[in-house]
């Protein structure tokens, strides 16, 4: 195991040190400006490094693994394009519709060959609408240091721990190749991800969760709790947008980890939410041997607790903040 960790971290420091001299080199630069969270110019596209060894990985747990080979197939032709249009949209920014339009093609390409092989239509529909929403969310919660890859990598231990012999391997070399993105980014950024990264790391988290869920029969929900931090923070920030009446699918510095950063900084920030995760991670493990109506109380309560603690930052933020966060 250690070994397979081993060379996925490299990989993953290897491809974002190259991704970071091609970036300079291509002047493929991140400015700062109103709507971001950072006050230095920075190459982005690291995250293409990732990608990389992820889909290293897949061809080799697909060849290892013949009887799995039509999933893995799936599930890294739809991470190629979600990447694809990334990598794209990191050189030359495209329509945010256009964008969609390939998200839910790859969606699509994954449930179906869910719905194909595990014959359930609704672990496809359920695959379907993670994967187009968390290939955003990661893309929206893309925004401080360290904030992405930590949170993929937590998420990818959680989903290792449940996933057996093919997906277990899988999510462990997504959690080692952020490992290896990792101190290109935290505590001090020298590259970004880019869309090419958090998009695809989005896309991977889901269509590993709905891969290990086909496994987990009735217990398969618990999957979501590691990505309570993710998902309310996106999710009522994304509402508060819509309500204002605002562009919601512009870049903006709304969410509350924002928010909190520009009062305490990334690195505190970045913790804090780790922390969370990590127990939350924490709580999962130990909630698995218990009634039903139990988990169901620990999942609702960390999403409630999330919640709680965005409304809380969101409530702190001074005048100046909203006024000059609002889309014009």
């Amino acid at each position: 195991m250690w070994e397979w960790i081993a060379i996925y971290a490299a990989l993953g420091a290897a491809g974002t040190w190259l991704a970071r001299a091609y970036a300079l080199r291509s002047k493929m630069i991140d400015q700062p400006g109103e709507r971001r969270s950072h006050s230095v110019a920075t190459p982005r596209g690291g995250g293409i490094a990732i990608v990389a060894a992820v889909l290293v990985a897949t061809v080799a747990l697909g060849l290892r693994f013949p009887q799995q080979a039509f999933l893995a197939l799936a599930f890294g032709l739809g991470l190629l394009l979600i990447a694809a249009i990334g990598w794209i949209d990191d050189h030359r920014p495209l329509s945010a519709l256009l964008r969609l339009v390939v998200h839910i093609l790859a969606a699509a390409i994954l449930a179906g060959a869910i719905w194909s092989s595990r014959g359930d239509p609704w672990l496809a529909l359920a695959t379907f609408v993670l994967a187009v929403g968390l290939t955003n969310v990661w893309n929206f919660m893309d925004g401080i240091n360290g904030m992405a890859a930590s949170q993929a990598a937590l998420v990818a231990l959680g989903l290792a721990w449940f996933g057996g012999p093919v997906w277990g391997w899988l999510a462990l070399a997504l959690m080692a190749a952020c490992l290896g993105f990792l101190p290109f980014n935290f505590p001090r950024a020298r590259i970004f991800m880019g869309d090419v990264g958090s998009g695809a790391i989005g896309y991977a988290i889901a269509g590993l969760s709905a891969l290990v869920a086909g496994g987990m029969g009735v217990n398969a929900w618990l999957l979501l709790i590691p990505l309570a931090a993710f998902m309310v923070d996106s999710s009522l920030t994304l509402l508060r947008r819509m309500r204002r009446g605002e562009r919601w699918w512009t870049p903006h510095t709304q969410h509350a980890y924002q928010v909190w950063s520009r009062r305490i900084g990334h690195a505190r920030v970045t913790f804090a939410y780790t922390v969370f995760t990590a127990l939350a991670l924490a709580s999962l493990h130990l909630v698995t041997e218990v009634r039903m109506g139990f988990m169901l109380c620990m999942g609702a309560g960390w999403y409630i607790s999330g919640a709680f603690f965005w409304w809380l930052i969101q409530r702190t933020q001074a005048p100046a903040e909203v006024s000059g966060a609002v889309d014009g």
